[in-house]
């Protein structure tokens, strides 16, 4: 029996289920993380760019190339591991090393990433976070003590998270080196591959929530102009319940209206769609770390619903207003079309009975022409049968006025007769 082929993309699929593996990260360590987005839209990002990007970085440590069309790569660069991702608008770089700083959150240890190489970057950075991973100590109130003093009180966000097996901390701010830190405290014993799901999922929330607040600006923007655009479109359509305005230059307007918003749309729906996606990982993301509270403190699922959910809901409401804007428009535009066509109606009715009325002159000038001409004809008519009676006039004892008085209604009568006939041929 002879084998049967696979699918041309069954392995393919099969190994995007584990493109991108969690790293494998011991306690006690410290990572630094990059996010770097170019400014162009993700159809225009040239992705040949940010690969050279990498491959500069791992020549200064004489690190081995990923395949030329990989979207991740993993390895050594000096004492730290690096995971290099590229994802539709941005690409991330997580470097990893043993060991922690006696000062917390040192900017040192993102040097990993050298100052002239991020010069070099092709594009700008979207997220520079420092995480510090260590075993959690014996006495619970040392780790109060120490989140307390690295992080800002006001947006402390601190939760219990794998089963109590590991306490994460963070106040979602940037310190004065331009990068955003948190805390991770393990118990003995946790896995390297479960700490490496906890930092992901930690730089991951920090990453798609920036990328999701890039709709807010937007959205922000779109609000300014649709509130310029929606008085006019109000007055527009208060003009139509009047007589006084031009049905055809309301109309005009409309149609001015509804082309800009139209280009609103088409410029505002990447943004309004990537920004809903990516608002979804960041909640799945953090529902996948099974928080819970710790030490009265807001977890980080109370922290976005309170600060992040409601610019959310700023670019849903904006892209909510904006299609309702082009519904109205469409529909005063429809309604005016209408209008539009019964005015032409009534037009062309008026049009017609004025043509009708011509018509109908016409004909009463016609016949009344058609009057004048029998009697123009029957003059000639009878003249010509006069002449030709004069010879007969003497043997039967007429005169010529008798003669010619005689002739005069039967060839009235007979070229009466003969246009007649003609008028209800032609007719």
């Amino acid at each position: 029996m002879p084998p049967i082929d696979d699918h041309p993309q069954r392995y393919a699929l099969v190994n995007e289920l584990h493109a991108r593996p969690f790293p494998a990260i011991e306690s006690p360590c410290h990572v630094a993380y990059l996010a770097i987005k170019e400014p162009l839209n993700a159809a225009n990002r040239d992705r040949a760019r940010d690969r050279a990007h990498l491959l500069t970085l791992l020549d200064r440590h004489g690190a081995g190339h990923p395949p030329p069309e990989a979207t991740h790569w993993s390895g050594a660069i000096g004492r730290h591991t690096l995971k290099w991702e590229s994802h539709t608008e941005f690409v991330t770089y997580l470097a990893f090393a043993p060991g922690v700083g006696s000062r917390a959150f040192d900017p040192a240890e993102a040097e990993v990433f050298p100052a002239d190489w991020l010069g070099e970057a092709p594009g700008r950075r979207l997220c520079s976070v420092l995480i510090r991973v260590e075993h959690m100590p014996s006495d619970p109130a040392e780790v109060t003590r120490r989140i307390e003093a690295w992080f800002v009180p006001e947006s402390l966000t601190a939760s219990v998270v794998i089963d109590g097996q590991a306490i994460v901390a963070g106040d979602f701010r940037i310190d004065p080196a331009g990068h955003m830190r948190f805390a991770v405290f393990v118990q003995p014993g946790v896995g390297a591959r479960r700490i490496g799901r906890v930092v992901q999922r930690l730089c991951e929330v920090e990453t798609y929530r920036a990328m999701s607040m890039l709709g807010l600006k937007r959205a922000r923007d779109l609000s300014a102009r649709l509130n310029a655009l929606d008085p006019q479109l109000t007055d527009l359509v208060g003009a139509m319940q009047g007589d006084g305005a031009s049905a055809e230059g309301t109309l005009n307007a409309l149609l001015r209206i509804a082309g800009e918003l139209e280009s609103l749309a088409v410029a505002f729906s990447f943004r309004a769609g990537a920004t809903a996606a990516y608002e979804a990982i960041v909640n799945e993301r953090i529902g996948a770390m099974r928080e819970a509270r710790y030490g009265g403190r807001q977890t980080f699922a109370e922290f976005m619903q309170r600060r992040y959910d409601p610019a959310m809901r700023t670019v849903k409401s904006a892209e909510r207003r904006l299609y309702q804007m082009i519904d109205r428009t469409a529909r005063a535009a429809e309604l005016l079309r209408t209008r539009v066509d019964v005015e032409r109606t009534k037009e062309n009715q008026a049009l017609l009975a004025s043509m009708d009325r011509r018509a109908d002159l016409q004909l009463r000038l016609q016949r009344t022409v058609e009057g004048l001409s029998v009697v123009a004809i029957s003059y000639y008519a009878v003249n010509l049968a006069s002449y030709l009676a004069y010879p007969v006039s003497e043997p039967l004892g007429l005169s010529k006025g008798g003669l010619t008085a005689l002739l005069t209604l039967p060839v009235v009568l007979a070229v009466w007769l003969l246009i007649r006939r003609i008028r209800q041929a032609m007719h």
